[in-house]
Order: structure tokens, then sequence, then C-alpha cells
């Protein structure tokens, strides 16, 4: 798969993950939250099976958000479903524990992070770091440079943020 489909697929999913989430939140919609949910676990399932720095991205995703215990809707479960079968259906490449555990964890910082910096600190820098977070974008952008990863995938990676946040801006706007 190249670059430019596997960024299609990234800047996909983190659209879909924020809307489904939005409409889920805000307006309550489980009916158009699950079905962006399924749209997303198909993006980011495609990509997982397709490339393993991907499959690292994602499957990091998925269980930092498992353990900050913020699967907290039935859009997520739904989403997970369909990425959890795509994966078993088509199979998920052969992964290094190590790299997987790295990634694993700064995923959950990120979302601890997230949730808790800007209620124990004012501090400016922590709270942008962790409202926009940045630890895994720094880890990926690490193994990118120290040749685990390409650097195509960091470029993907950040597609996948800058979709996240136009979802949140689109959203926003339409409501």
């Amino acid at each position: 798969m190249s670059y430019v489909s596997l960024a299609i697929l990234f800047i996909l999913s983190g659209f879909f993950m924020k809307y489904s989430d939005d409409l889920f939140d805000v307006r309550h919609d489980i009916k158009w939250a699950s079905l962006i949910g399924v749209l997303c676990g198909l993006a980011s399932g495609f990509a997982t099976v397709y490339s393993i720095e991907a499959a690292y991205i994602f499957i990091a995703i998925l269980i930092g958000n498992l353990l900050a215990l913020k699967v907290d809707g039935i859009h997520h479960v739904i989403t997970l479903i369909v990425f959890v079968l795509i994966c078993l259906i088509f199979g998920i490449p052969e992964l290094s524990l190590v790299v997987l555990l790295i990634c694993i964890l700064s995923a959950l910082s990120d979302e601890v992070g997230h949730e808790l910096i800007s209620k124990v600190s004012d501090n400016k820098f922590l709270n942008l770091f962790f409202e926009y977070r940045f630890v895994m974008k720094i880890v990926i952008l690490l193994l990118a440079i120290s040749g685990i990863f390409n650097i195509w995938i960091f470029v993907c990676f950040i597609s996948f943020e800058i979709a996240y946040e136009i979802a949140g801006i689109v959203f926003e706007n339409l409501n």
C-alpha cells in the first residue's frame, strides 16, 4: 500500500474518531456516533492490516484508551468490534513487543495527561502539551528518526491528528 493511500486511511480514521465522539458526547446521538464509529473502525483496521507501523499506532491507541478507561460508549464498543474483526479476518503484521509497549505507554500517557494535567496544573506549556496529546507524536517522530519507522508514517500520524482537530472544528460549526 502506498503512503498516500495509508495517509488517506489515517485522515479518515482521525476525522471519524473525533466526529463520532462529539456526536455521542455532545449530541447524545448513539445511531450516528455508532455509524461514524464503524467508518473509523474500517479506516483504522485497514491501515493496521496493511502497515506494521500503522498497526503499532492504532493498536497502541486502542489499548491506551482501554487502559485509561476512555472506551465509554456503545459507539466505542462498535468501533472496537469492527477494528478487531478486520484484524482477525485479514491478520496483522508480526509486531515487536518492545516497540508496541513504547507506543502503548505513549498513548496511555497522552490520555491520562489529557484528563488530569489541566486539573492539577496551571502551567500553560503542560496544558497545551497534553491538550494536543504530544507524547505519542514525539515518540512516533523518535521511532522514525531512529529508523524503526519510516518518516512517512510520522507524516501519516500528523495527518491523523490534524484531521482529528478539523473534525472537532467542523462539528462545532455545524452544531
